[in-house]
């Protein structure tokens, strides 16, 4: 099974025949076969050239980088060789007729506020905020227009996030979510969390023949993978937020694993690894499968969702966003 490799040290990554080597500023040396790779996060100052692009490129491995916070910055994505026009072709039909967007789009919020419900049924002292998500998701169903549907979204994740305050420890309350930049240690996971799931999905993605730039919730842009951003919404509260709530309700992550300022709050590079760990046990994880009667990983999830979008949009069956039955 490949894995994901998450680079902290400043350094330079270099091939040797098949095998990579990560050397850091010291000299020392980690030696890693291509073929055990999945995916590279750099987060550290690394050096690469266009001789391991090129071979990154030929094995189909992508690399996504973030920046001195620990956000995505963006991605090295090899040429895309599963390129489908008819594909191509049918996303942009369902982006154009506001009817097909709009049922993908309002697919994603249902499944996002299915995940929502669970994580706040396990704590008892959330059924006012149920009570409130529920109001909002009776009026996404009869919402019209996607601008409405965001709406509703919006303030159903709203209410989620006070909710957080129920659930988590003392330390770490939150009176809104704040993203640019995040101004509390909670604000600092969740967007950390997040920049996480998207670059995790787009890599998903990348391995099918979806276009990443068209997207139907959120509305398609210049310079950004939207898509990614749509199926992460599902995959957001059933992945990020459980880890979120295990590091900080077991004193895994403490204030001092962040970094913070009057301004704002960013976990530190031990922080980060402590979520990283929990991030990639997660996406490990196996589950039974109840339709294809095996075991799948929380990331073979995040690439089921992309293929049904593809059989949705090539007319073989109707998009039914994932829930978790467990």
């Amino acid at each position: 099974m490949t894995r994901s490799y998450y680079i902290f040290s400043n350094g330079r990554i270099k091939r040797q025949e098949n095998t990579l080597y990560i050397e850091n500023d010291k000299g020392e040396k980690k030696a890693i076969p291509v073929e055990d790779v999945n995916t590279i996060h750099l987060f550290g100052e690394v050096d690469l050239n266009t001789k391991l692009l090129n071979f990154l490129s030929q094995q189909n491995k992508t690399v996504h980088i973030y920046n001195y916070y620990g956000f995505y910055a963006g991605s090295f994505m090899p040429r895309d060789r599963n390129v489908s026009g008819e594909l191509t072709v049918r996303q942009v039909e369902h982006y154009l007729n506001p009817e097909h967007r709009f049922f993908v789009a309002i697919s994603f919020v249902e499944g996002a506020m299915f995940h929502i419900a669970r994580n706040l049924r396990e704590y008892s002292n959330t059924v006012d905020f149920r009570k409130q998500i529920e109001t909002e998701q009776a009026n996404a169903s009869k919402s019209r227009t996607i601008s409405e549907l965001m709406g509703c979204e919006g303030r159903a994740r709203d209410v989620y996030y006070q909710a957080f305050n129920a659930i988590l420890k003392e330390d770490f309350i939150m009176e809104k979510r704040e993203k640019r930049p995040p101004t509390n240690p909670i604000n600092a996971l969740i967007s950390f969390g997040n920049s996480m799931i998207y670059s995790t999905v787009l890599s998903e993605i990348y391995h099918t023949q979806l276009n990443p730039t068209i997207s139907y919730l959120h509305e398609p842009r210049e310079r950004r993978y939207s898509l990614s951003l749509d199926i992460a919404e599902i995959f957001k509260p059933l992945i990020v937020d459980p880890i979120i709530f295990k590091l900080v309700n077991n004193n895994m992550v403490k204030l001092e694993d962040f970094e913070e300022d009057v301004n704002y709050c960013y976990l530190n590079e031990g922080g980060r690894k402590k979520f990283l760990k929990e991030f990639d046990q997660k996406l490990t994880t196996t589950i039974k499968h109840r339709k294809l009667k095996r075991n799948v990983s929380y990331r073979t999830l995040i690439r089921l969702e992309c293929y049904k979008l593809i059989k949705h949009f090539l007319g073989d069956e109707i998009y039914v966003p994932f829930k978790a039955w467990w």
